[in-house]
């Protein structure tokens, strides 16, 4: 976009996303700042990201991404007409280094033909204003995106809330462990 970049990235390690921003902050702004002939930052501030339940919510988020430059005023009317979307990679196939098959896409079909016309359907309807205020909220305040199961499993993993208790209040009330006691046993085979 022209003033922000939206990356879907499945890191090989825990550190992985916080490395490669690390690294492309420390050399892409030098590289930008002497070709510029200027000085200081290039971002306004710290990356902001969200973790994903792939099985579930990759596609909403991968059409999230490349809807965007449709939704901005004026910029493309379909994805397939922005320079920069990964789009031409999975819709129609063309090559780009930078595009790697996710796992859920590569489900889509067995012939790459068939993953490209899959995907590309996927465009034929646009997002709910509903599920983009989801996308941007859970990204903005760093919660994670996703089905009540997915949450509740990430949430006791990290031994943190995957997402917001509500408007102030306290977690350790009664009301709130009895919706994650709720949650946990409808888990429960």
């Amino acid at each position: 976009m022209t003033n922000h970049v939206h990356l879907l990235l499945t890191p090989h390690t825990e550190e992985g996303i916080g490395k490669m921003m690390q690294m492309v902050g420390r050399y892409y702004v030098q590289f930008f700042n002497h070709s510029y002939n200027r000085t200081g930052t290039l971002w306004e501030g710290r990356y902001k990201a969200t973790l994903i339940d792939s099985e579930h919510y990759l596609f909403t988020c991968m059409r999230y991404i490349e809807l965007n430059p449709v939704r901005a005023k004026g910029m493309v009317d379909h994805p397939g007409k922005y320079r920069w979307s990964s789009y031409h990679c999975n819709a129609k196939g063309e090559d780009d280094i930078l595009v790697t098959a996710h796992n859920e896409y590569n489900r889509l079909g067995l012939a790459s033909n068939d993953r490209q016309t899959a995907y590309s359907q996927l465009f034929r309807s646009q997002l709910s204003e509903s599920t983009i205020n989801e996308i941007r909220k859970t990204t903005n305040k760093g919660w994670v995106f996703g089905s009540e199961r997915f949450k509740l499993r990430i949430s006791k993993q990290m031994d943190h809330p995957a997402v917001s208790a509500g408007q102030g209040g306290d977690r350790k009330s009664e009301a709130y462990r009895k919706r994650i006691q709720s949650i946990s046993r409808s888990l429960t085979p």
